[in-house]
């Protein structure tokens, strides 16, 4: 006669519960930039770190972590050696179609399908064209969506400057400018309407003019 297969699905389902359990928790020692984990209620990611041995006392770590939640920065020590739940992520590539009351609209670029993100969930959201394609962090266990990145760059069209000031060529001066999205920025004195330049999306900074 076969064997039970029950047994067998058993065994198999506390291994992977055993696995889950493993990866979702980490010490001091697994602390790197990027890395997400739950803390004081909250879904954190590590911007810094450095593990500090002093001459007396207990070994620890000094963090700055960004919240997933609210983008709010703090700093926090850790002793060597404590337990921390690692956040298991997943980044999945969507393509941004368009907004309204319901926030910012995506298509996922695998499955096609579409879903609505909360503008606090994507920091200067302002940039976002029709058809960019961004990266979503999902909290990989409960398939929520915990921030969006926009590309570094994105090339953008000048619609609306004051006339520039021909012959003026210096970066120091500045002006506002209206691009394409509808976010203002500031770009130099010698920029037109009509131009093409290059955005920093994480400073809102001009960067260089696209020929």
């Amino acid at each position: 006669m076969p064997e039970p297969v029950f047994p067998f699905l058993f065994g198999r389902f506390c291994y992977l519960c055993a696995q889950i359990l493993k990866h979702s928790m980490a010490t001091t020692s697994d602390i790197r930039n990027g890395m997400c984990m739950e803390y004081n209620n909250d879904t954190f990611v590590v911007i810094e770190f450095q593990h500090v041995k002093p001459g007396k006392g207990n070994a620890f770590v000094r963090t700055k972590l960004r919240s997933l939640t609210s983008g709010k920065v703090i700093e926090n020590t850790f002793m060597a050696g404590h337990t921390i739940n690692e956040v298991r992520v997943e980044r999945r590539k969507v393509q941004f179609l368009y907004k309204d009351e319901m926030g910012y609209n995506f298509m996922n670029s695998e499955t096609f399908e579409q879903e609505a993100l909360d503008e606090k969930l994507i920091e200067n959201g302002e940039f976002l064209k029709e058809g960019m394609e961004i990266e979503v962090l999902y909290h990989a266990q409960k398939n929520i969506p915990l921030t969006a990145e926009l590309p570094a760059h994105i090339i953008v069209e000048v619609t609306y400057t004051e006339p520039g000031v021909r012959g003026n060529t210096a970066t120091n001066a500045m002006k506002l400018a209206t691009i394409e999205t509808g976010a203002e920025i500031k770009v130099p004195l010698f920029i037109e309407q009509g131009e093409k330049i290059k955005v920093d999306t994480r400073t809102r900074e001009y960067v260089e003019r696209v020929k």
